[in-house]
């Protein structure tokens, strides 16, 4: 296949017609980046499997609220739908974030529904001109890419709300404590790092590295390297293709929750380095497991939701009746560029292959006139439809190939982007169906032969196999047991209502009690507990690491970054004073307006209480003359604007902000991140010559930095200066005297790198808890944010007349439970927590 000269990018990648990334691992770039990503795969083996379902099930006794965040077509957000729906049956509260559209399809199907933004007819139409990740030229001069990024911007911003805003139609609060989602919708481990609660994401193609298949957005070419390598690698190069697009937006975002930026070098990989919890919605008919996947990633079927009640029309029964099964021929969600020749090409290939058809018009609106071998739907649910069709012919979204898996059908896929040449690929393999035929590459007789190929015995035969292994896999099931599975259900539950997640904990002079929005609210309410020192619990805390995986390029790295930062600092000491100038400019009214009263001109839009004149200009209904006077402009004393004393300040203003910036990130880098960097670095030597490094907690504030600096500078030390002894005996007895020899050059080593990472360690860890405890108390408008939802969801939860459950509460009891928990009397406390359980069940 050709590949658009436009298209080519530097590093050994391009981008093909089908939108695949072309990845050429020989290339030095693509090799640096895998290695520098993703530098060694672990070892595949056989992983224990995880307890049966129903064992889980019977130890899963919490409630949550979950937030499951979807960007997509609405064939990605169905599935979901049927996860939601299984997910309220444990007794969680389900919200369902995805875009607009989908609002009245997501709150008939009994979930709560909450809009993150983003047009996703935009969204298809976008990946139908790009299918790759890499945009076309003719989108460049389109401003296409702009664009996206903007809708990706406003999504985030939407995900983030869709975690602690009230619904939006009743006004209840809620305040997520466990996230799912699928990987497009990006904020997910952002929002529960700021959250501090679990995440657990579930899609429909490998996201993963594997040795078993390449990454479906990834043709690969090879020669200096195996397959099973050059597949693992194409993971990492697709990852950082992608954060070369929207990390600048993600970051930036992040600093709106007072995150701080993630390093480009882990943004790629950051769901992998943090191992979260994945679930593959996929039939294992279709594809097992593979064996290097590790325990917390699960492949577990199909999600199918209830059928619905559906009653077809008189004409759709009729045509049925008339004649053999059509084929089925629809696109969905696709919005196809031309689609009166796309229909002239569906109808000319029917023909040729001599069958009845039923065309779904979708979302590129496909139609023509109805005869006695084609007719025309609308919207009709495919679980009613595939049972009365003969093969189906689609895009190669993952709902509706398993749809027509499930009842047996044969499929051709035409993909446009995506996973679906993925599942077209997949069909092929599995023998029920022919090989995929993209897009741009369909003609009639291409597709009249697929068709053909559908209708031949051995292709019904393939899919009526598969179809009866689907009948024993219940994917939503399996999906809902691999969620509880991981989570960290001991640190979730309330010390006081096991069945809820704690939220807050408030510390008492025996121990540090974890307590629900609930059983807070109601200690709060009697007097049991002051709500100000109730203090934010994370269940599930997420800490995001610059690796640093030798010297060199570690302290190389930090100091790029230090030294990128420290120009931009430099560069806002002159052009925030000159930006502040030009907006006080920009707020003086106009003297030679001739469109009616004088404005400021940075009123885009009218305050409320305000009518619109007929010429265009907003007038409050109790207007003052001075804001919005009635009098011709020509009568009006000139506006002088600022004045030079304002001016002065908010240019001074500005410029002291910057040198402040522009001194601090020269101190940070400086102080801590060089040293930090460096000191990681050398940590990390001793791998290159087979050893184990030693890991430390995490760094979160002056305390923990404290400690790590001291604990590692004592290990470096008593490790580097006993590495002397202990490597050339331990060389001795593996290879005699070249052993030895080794053992003296991994000591001699060690003693360099383990000292003086021990050294530098000692003052960095301490300074990057001391930067992080600032950060933390400096940009608290997040935390702040978070504690009202928690508040108000709280005061909901115990205030009169709600159904949540709360009146099954003994207050009483739980009361005691506290109080005794409060003097540390244990035996009375377990009475206490039991009698509450029984009561609640009782009631």
């Amino acid at each position: 296949m050709k590949s658009h000269p436009e298209s080519l990018i530097p590093g050994g990648t391009k981008i093909r017609d089908d939108g695949r990334i072309e990845v050429n691992l020989d290339s030095s770039a693509c090799r640096a980046v895998a290695e520098f990503i993703s530098p060694a795969p672990p070892p595949p083996e056989e992983w224990g499997q995880p307890p049966p379902y129903e064992e889980i099930e019977r130890a899963i006794k919490i409630k949550l609220n979950i937030v499951i965040q979807v960007v997509g077509s609405r064939g990605d957000v169905q599935p979901f739908i049927a996860l939601g729906n299984e997910l309220q049956k444990h007794g969680h509260r389900v919200r369902l974030a995805t875009h607009d559209t989908f609002a009245t399809f997501v709150r008939d199907s009994g979930l709560e529904f909450y809009p993150i933004g983003g047009d996703p007819a935009e969204l298809m139409a976008y990946m139908v001109k790009n299918p790759g990740l890499i945009p076309q030229l003719h989108s460049l001069r389109a401003g296409d890419i702009q664009k996206k990024r903007e809708m990706v911007a406003e999504m985030l911003d939407g995900c983030w709300r869709s975690c602690i805003e009230d619904d939006p139609v009743s006004g209840k609060p809620f305040v997520a404590e466990a996230i799912i989602a699928n990987p497009p919708s990006f904020a997910h481990v952002h929002c529960a790092q700021a959250l501090g609660i679990p995440l657990h994401l579930m899609f429909t193609m490998p996201w993963t590295s594997t040795r078993a298949v390449p990454h479906p957005l990834a043709n690969l070419k090879y020669s200096e390297t195996t397959q099973e390598m050059a597949n693992y690698w194409s993971y990492a190069i697709v990852e950082w293709l992608t954060w070369q697009g929207l990390g600048d937006v993600i970051n930036k975002w992040r600093g709106k929750l007072d995150l701080e930026p993630v390093p480009v070098t882990e943004g790629p990989m950051l769901a992998e380095t943090l191992k979260i919890p994945f679930t593959y919605c996929w039939s294992p008919a279709l594809m097992a497991k593979p064996v290097d996947w590790p325990a917390h990633i699960d492949v577990c079927g199909f999600f199918f939701r209830d059928p619905p009640e559906y009653k077809p029309p008189q004409s759709l029964e009729a045509f049925l009746a008339n004649g053999p099964e059509p084929v089925y021929i629809g696109f969905g969600s696709i919005v196809i560029d031309d689609p009166e020749q796309f229909t002239a090409t569906i109808l000319e290939a029917v023909r040729r292959a001599g069958t009845r058809a039923i065309i779904s018009r979708g979302w590129s609106k496909l139609g023509g006139e109805p005869s006695d071998s084609v007719y025309y739907i609308d919207d009709c649910p495919h679980e009613w439809l595939f049972q009365n069709v003969s093969a189906v012919v689609h895009h190669g979204g993952a709902g509706t190939t398993a749809c027509g898996l499930r009842n047996g059908c044969p499929t051709a896929i035409v993909p446009f982007f995506g996973d679906q040449p993925f599942w077209g690929n997949l069909i092929a393999s599995s023998g029920s169906g022919p090989k995929p035929i993209p897009y741009r590459e369909v003609n009639a007789d291409g597709l009249a032969e697929a068709i053909r190929l559908c209708l031949e015995p051995k292709t019904r035969q393939a899919a009526q196999e598969i179809a009866t292994k689907m009948k024993h896999e219940s994917g939503v099931t399996a999906a809902v047991a691999s969620f509880h599975r991981n989570l960290p259900v001991e640190q979730m539950q309330c010390n006081l209502l096991p069945d809820r997640a704690a939220t807050w904990v408030c510390k008492t002079s025996s121990k540090s009690v974890r307590l629900s929005k609930l059983a807070a609210q109601i200690l709060v309410d009697h007097l049991r507990i002051d709500k100000k020192k109730l203090q934010v619990y994370e269940t599930k805390q997420i800490i995001i690491e610059n690796r640093r995986w030798d010297p060199v390029t570690g302290t190389a790295s930090a100091a790029l970054g230090t030294g990128t930062d420290m120009v931009k600092s430099t560069a806002d000491i002159f052009l925030k004073p000159y930006k502040e100038y030009q907006g006080l400019q920009r707020g003086r009214p106009s003297t030679s307006s001739s469109n009616g009263p004088l404005m400021p001109r940075s009123l885009s839009t009218p305050p409320p209480g305000t009518t619109i004149q007929q010429t265009g200009n907003p007038m409050p209904k109790h207007a003052t003359t001075d804001l919005f006077p009635t009098e011709s402009p020509q009568t009006q004393p000139e506006n002088t604007g600022p004045s030079s004393l304002q001016t002065t300040t908010t240019v001074a203003s500005a410029s002291a902000k910057s040198i402040g910036k522009f001194l601090g990130t020269y101190f940070k880098g400086v102080m801590v991140d060089i040293p930090l960097a460096t000191a990681e670095g050398l940590r990390a030597v001793p791998r290159f010559y087979g050893e184990e490094t030693k890991t430390y907690a995490p760094v979160t504030d002056w305390k923990s930095g404290l400690i790590v600096g001291c604990t590692q500078f004592g290990q470096g030390v008593v490790d580097g200066v006993t590495g002397l002894v202990t490597h050339p005996i331990k060389g001795a007895k593996e290879e005699g005297a070249l052993g030895v020899v080794k053992g003296l050059a991994k000591g001699t080593v060690g003693v360099g790198v383990e000292v003086g990472g021990a050294a530098l360690g000692f003052v960095a860890y301490p300074g990057q808890g001391i930067c992080r405890s600032i950060h933390a108390s400096m940009r608290s408008k997040t935390r702040k944010e978070l504690i009202k939802a928690r508040y108000r969801e709280g005061e909901y939860l115990a205030g009169p007349g709600n159904v949540s459950g709360a009146e099954n509460v003994d207050r009483g009891a739980m009361i005691r439970a506290f109080e005794n928990l409060r003097r540390g009397d244990k035996g009375k406390q377990r009475f206490d927590t039991w009698d509450l359980a029984r009561s609640q069940e009782a009631r």
